[in-house]
């Protein structure tokens, strides 16, 4: 079984700032880290490995040269092989055309069984990249997997997070996957897989690669643009309570009836 990973490199949320004049991300200074829910894509395409000898699966992202460090970690984890798409011309690139982009490195690399996601990237939380690939290769997907149970003959049960619970869905190979944190705990990384990753070799891919021209990727085939991004100013202070259970209960019914809250 082949099984492609899409995984992206973000920068850590807990150290964002934005810059107050430019209203744009500053990203100087700012540790870069695997996608969390990327982690939990690859951490399930890794038990699937354990279980069946002879899987394959490969960690494919685009990005910057310097997201050759996650590609690493990915390595350490277990992946068979990392590939990095890095090219200018795909600089820019809204979720439409970064899943154009992948679709086509995923062609490249010869298609997958499984293709996993994760739900969506820190950095955007916008959760349209994996069902746009979908789209993009012609797969069938499942989103929000919670948990995944592979059967015979190609047939997967999965799990699939509901707002008011979960419903379980049967689908066949091929299919794309995207997961999200409730599917597993990430495994920890070894001093062995460390050393190991470092001793692999990173597949690069260029434009010049793909299926597609300079003219379907980038900015300039991106149908959004980001306008500004800004921190949400707070207009309210909270208010602390420090008394009896029993009265903070009446208070706190008292003010919701004066907010037209109940």
């Amino acid at each position: 079984m082949k099984m492609i990973v899409c995984v992206k490199q973000v920068p850590d949320t807990a150290e964002v700032r934005i810059d107050p004049v430019t209203h744009t991300m500053i990203r100087d200074g700012v540790p870069s880290i695997l996608n969390p829910e990327d982690a939990n894509a690859l951490e399930e395409s890794l038990r699937i490995k354990d279980r069946h000898p002879g899987a394959k699966v490969i960690a494919l992202t685009m990005g910057p040269p310097q997201a050759q460090a996650m590609l690493r970690e990915c390595l350490a984890m277990g992946a068979d092989e990392a590939v990095l798409l890095t090219d200018r011309a795909v600089a820019g690139a809204d979720t439409w055309a970064t899943a154009n982009t992948i679709a086509s490195a995923i062609r490249a690399l010869g298609g997958a069984e499984l293709i996993f996601v994760g739900r969506q990237a820190i950095d955007g939380d916008t959760a349209q990249v994996g069902p746009q690939l979908a789209e993009r290769l012609g797969l069938p997907q499942v989103t929000y997997v919670q948990k995944l149970t592979t059967l015979e003959d190609g047939l997967l049960q999965v799990e699939r997070r509901m707002e008011q619970g979960y419903e379980v869905l049967r689908v066949r190979t091929p299919v794309l996957l995207s997961a999200v944190k409730e599917l597993n705990a990430p495994r920890c990384l070894s001093i062995l897989g460390i050393c190991e990753a470092y001793e692999k070799e990173i597949k690069i891919l260029s434009i010049q690669d793909l299926d597609i021209t300079p003219a379907d990727t980038g900015l300039n085939a991106s149908p959004t643009k980001v306008y500004r991004t800004f921190t949400p100013k707070t207009e309210r202070a909270g208010v602390l309570w420090e008394e009896d259970a029993g009265r903070m209960a009446g208070k706190l019914l008292t003010a919701l009836r004066e907010k037209h809250v109940i």
